[in-house]
């Protein structure tokens, strides 16, 4: 493995010592060097018997149960910027067929190393449980991590995954309803997926089923927190969290996982200056910084 993704796994470990259980291994980096030769048959199976256990087990009708309500908030809402006056009822019937056709897309990142990881397996095969309870294609759920190897990629695309080639840091726009699957990642990535979409037509399209934002605020310096992050910062004072629920069993895979919506009405909690020309992160007081930052274009 490159030392890009040593370093992911290395801040994936670090920021997950606390909630560590004796249930599973942290994810082994020594593993890394024979992924490049995976057999994408064996390790597809693998990850199709993780899916079948966690659609037994009980909290999974949970998770289900507030992707629908969250997905289906998000796809009834009306065209931006239409007066009722100016459209017709041909215009009105032809929205609603629409939007009952639509599909919610996908991105994930931060995944990890998921066949040497049991805990990035087990977050992988729930991915693929919310596609399927979602109703999303499987091409239409894009997947990237630096630590993904060659043969990982192969795994990915073997089931029906769009693996992105580029590191976009999580800034990603989201320019339709879409479902951000975010399992223990740093604050770095959600704050940058926050900047992009930092308008009042964008947010409410966003789902993301990551970590909770109340949660990273009250254990980290407050001074500190909103100088770094500031958009989780904002965003924990408007959003909706809802938390899922997670067995003891599963603490080191899905602990403190939140499934967190833009209800448009939320948004006005923010005066109008908040949305005035949002600037890009830029960390340069985060020496410790747990995302991994594209290499600069010479």
């Amino acid at each position: 493995m490159s030392d890009t993704g040593e370093e992911w796994q290395v801040a994936r470990r670090r920021k997950g010592a606390a909630r560590r259980s004796n249930t599973f291994k942290p994810c082994s980096t020594a593993a890394a060097c024979c992924q490049e030769q995976l057999d994408v048959g064996k390790t597809v199976k693998r990850i199709r018997e993780t899916e079948s256990e966690l659609r037994c087990e009980e909290f999974w009708k949970d998770w289900k149960e507030q992707l629908l309500v969250a997905g289906s908030a998000s796809l009834s809402k009306p065209p931006e910027n239409k007066k009722d006056t100016e459209v017709s009822i041909d215009q009105v019937e032809k929205g609603r067929d629409d939007r009952t056709s639509q599909h919610l897309e996908c991105v994930c990142y931060g995944l990890g190393s998921f066949s040497s990881c049991v805990s990035a397996r087990f977050q992988l095969a729930m991915l693929l449980l919310l596609l399927d309870a979602g109703q999303i294609p499987l091409k239409d759920c894009s997947v990237y991590d630096p630590a993904f190897s060659s043969g990982e990629r192969d795994v990915l695309r073997e089931l029906g995954l769009t693996v992105l080639t580029e590191n976009e840091e999580g800034k990603r726009s989201a320019t339709k309803p879409t479902l951000f699957y975010l399992m223990h990642c740093g604050k770095a990535l959600y704050n940058n997926l926050l900047w992009k979409n930092w308008s009042t037509q964008r947010l409410p399209l966003m789902i993301i089923f990551g970590n909770s934002f109340n949660g990273m605020r009250d254990r980290a310096i407050e001074r500190e927190f909103k100088r770094d992050y500031r958009y989780i910062s904002q965003a924990a004072d408007m959003c909706e969290e809802r938390a899922l629920p997670c067995p003891s069993r599963l603490i080191d895979v899905f602990s403190d996982t939140a499934v967190i919506t833009f209800p448009s009405s939320s948004l006005n909690k923010l005066p109008q200056s908040a949305w005035t020309e949002p600037h890009e992160p830029q960390y340069q007081h985060c020496p410790d910084l747990e995302i991994i930052q594209r290499e600069a274009r010479s």
